[in-house]
């Protein structure tokens, strides 16, 4: 039988804590100076060292040597206090969460008033102290306030707000934090060493990772998985498995249907996690993790092997292969999708169903802007001498409705970003070597269209493609526009129909929303647009008789409602003798007025 790797490799000094400086500098600076407090408050998450430093705190003051911040680890206090002694009588560990009364804060009270049976101090360490009660800390308020000199606290907890501020402020404080990623890697790696294992690639990354910063979980990890190796090293594939990772082969074949947007591949991965009984939360964790990798190696190169540590050269070239594939705002986007899908799993019933549509939500933008680009390469394939100055392009959504009449249900397919425009130069002769590009090339070479054609109709046919584009670059400009309709186009002049004067205003006073709707304008349409505003009212019914406006004919369904606009409506109007006598009903019927006698007709 062994003894666990957190027991064996417990620190005996404050040089041995690792990742603590915080809180072991102040103190060895107070151990050799001689200015150490009656009582001290060590808090943080679990398996941070609180109660090992407290351990390695009474050491350091009972030493034979001390107080010293390095114990001499020969004299007998030492030799009790260390990993494997049994204790000593002047140093009382207590466990605050059975002893957390009255009762038991009187019991240590009358306790601490003894003097040490042999060292130095008579130190008190109550673990898990945030489980006393009020009552339990207000008994022992008095003797935390004013101790005797030969007696010292060392409260320890995870929940330091729990302990009552009179008890707080009477205790130096010291918060411990989690252990950073590398600094605990480096520690595994040298006690995987002396236990004589070695690890695959990947394998102590996914300890870290699974840790999330708490040595004792590490360690205790580490330990099951040196206990469950049947060699001298660990298998990343039985790591994989034991922690609940996702394997790095799903997790590549993910990406790369991502990159070459096939869902197929797509959606079989997801069977293949729902198949294998993993769980859909650390799939989509461990998704976001490399969409994070790649978003790094995107933006940094090279540089992002001092962040990405314990990464293999192997891996990082898988890395770096898989975001050349992508952009750094598809990454972006995928990442925030993924994070939506992560929030939204765990309030879900059915979590196939929210990696699905995460798969969806990801492939539908690439499709579009693949869809996109592909339908612009054959306008940089043809062939364009140029003897003067030429016009920038158009954009395609303006081309694509100059040439023919589209139905207003399929304008946000037709409406897509501007392409770029061709510089001024004598002579310009583009060509492309691919086979398809032959029979762009064949074709009649057609005028660019000035970028004064685009109508009212180019406009309203872009403005859902251009709505869209604007909730990606500010989601508070587009809401703001999303309720605006277009009303005309006209010399550069984009006149918008609003909802209320409120959405005018709001719409002038939100931070560069005007500015970047007009952006975005120009973007997809290639023209820097002036705004003019209406707003539409209820209007006012008129005294005399309306009409209704001819209307043209295509807002119309039926040939009956077309000819009926040229048919004004008219209103009826009571007349004079009608609206009297029907005032004189009134009176009569429900006052119970009767006429007068010679006015009565």
């Amino acid at each position: 039988m062994t003894t666990a790797l957190y027991r064996r490799y417990r620190p005996e000094s404050f040089a041995e804590l690792i990742g603590q400086s915080q809180v072991t500098d102040p103190l060895r600076s107070a151990l050799r100076a001689d200015r150490v407090n009656h009582a001290y408050l060590f808090s943080g998450p679990r398996g941070c060292g609180k109660t090992t430093s407290a351990r390695i705190l009474a050491r350091c003051l009972n030493c034979k040597e001390g107080p010293t911040d390095t114990p001499c680890g020969k004299c007998d206090s030492c030799i009790e206090l260390s990993r494997g002694g049994p204790g000593s009588l002047d140093v009382v560990e207590i466990d605050a969460a059975s002893h957390n009364g009255v009762d038991d804060a009187r019991d240590l009270r009358e306790r601490a008033i003894f003097a040490p049976a042999r060292d130095r101090y008579k130190i008190f360490i109550l673990d898990e102290a945030h489980m006393v009660t009020p009552q339990g800390f207000n008994a022992l308020l008095k003797i935390v306030e004013e101790p005797p000199e030969h007696v010292k606290f060392i409260f320890a907890t995870t929940e330091p707000e729990k302990v009552i501020g009179t008890i707080r402020s009477r205790t130096h404080h010291y918060p411990f934090r989690l252990v950073p990623p590398g600094e605990l890697l480096e520690y595994l790696g040298t006690i995987l060493e002396s236990e004589g294992f070695s690890a695959e690639a990947g394998v102590m990354p996914l300890v870290v990772r699974a840790s999330g910063g708490s040595v004792r979980d590490a360690l205790s990890l580490l330990d099951q998985l040196i206990a469950g190796s049947e060699s001298k090293e660990v298998a990343y594939q039985r790591a994989v498995n034991l922690l609940g990772f996702t394997h790095d082969e799903l997790m590549s074949e993910v990406i790369e249907a991502f990159a070459e947007i096939d869902a197929a591949k797509a959606f079989s991965a997801v069977d293949k996690v729902i198949q294998s009984g993993q769980d859909a939360r650390r799939f989509l964790e461990d998704l976001l993790e490399r969409l994070r990798d790649l978003m790094l190696v995107s933006s940094l190169g090279n540089d992002a092997k001092a962040i990405l540590r314990g990464i293999g050269p192997e891996q990082f070239d898988i890395l770096t292969i898989q975001a050349n594939r992508f952009g750094l705002s598809d990454l972006t986007a995928a990442a925030e999708a993924t994070s939506k899908a992560l929030s939204d799993t765990s309030a879900a019933s059915n979590p196939r169903l929210q990696l699905e549509l995460l798969c969806a939500r990801v492939l539908a933008p690439v499709s579009q802007r693949s869809l996109a680009a592909i339908q612009q390469e054959p306008a940089a394939a043809v062939a364009i001498p140029v003897t003067a100055p030429v016009a920038p392009a158009k954009p395609p959504a303006v081309a694509a409705l100059a040439t023919q009449e589209v139905k207003l249900e399929k304008t946000s397919e037709l409406a897509k970003p501007a392409a770029e425009k061709i510089a001024l130069a004598p002579e310009v002769n583009i060509t492309r070597d691919e086979p398809e590009a032959k029979s762009v090339i064949t074709e009649p070479r057609q005028p660019v269209v000035p970028i004064q054609d685009i109508t009212t109709a180019t406009v309203k046919a872009a403005w859902p493609m251009i709505l869209e584009t604007l909730a990606k670059q500010s989601r508070s400009a587009w809401a703001v526009a999303f309720t605006t309709k277009v009303i005309d186009f006209k010399d550069e002049v984009l006149t918008l129909l609003f909802q209320s004067q409120n959405d005018v205003d709001a719409f002038k006073s939100s931070q560069g929303a005007a500015e970047v709707l007009r952006q975005v304008i120009r973007e997809q349409l290639g023209v820097v647009v002036k705004y003019r505003a209406k707003v539409a009212e209820a209007p006012v019914k008129p005294k005399t008789k309306n009409t209704v406006e001819p209307t043209a004919a295509e807002e119309f369904t039926t040939e009956e409602e077309i000819e009926a606009q040229d048919a004004p409506e008219e209103v009826a109007h009571a007349s004079e003798p009608e609206a009297e006598q029907a005032g004189e009903f009134v009176l009569r019927e429900v006052l119970g007025a009767k006429p007068i006698k010679g006015e009565a007709s």
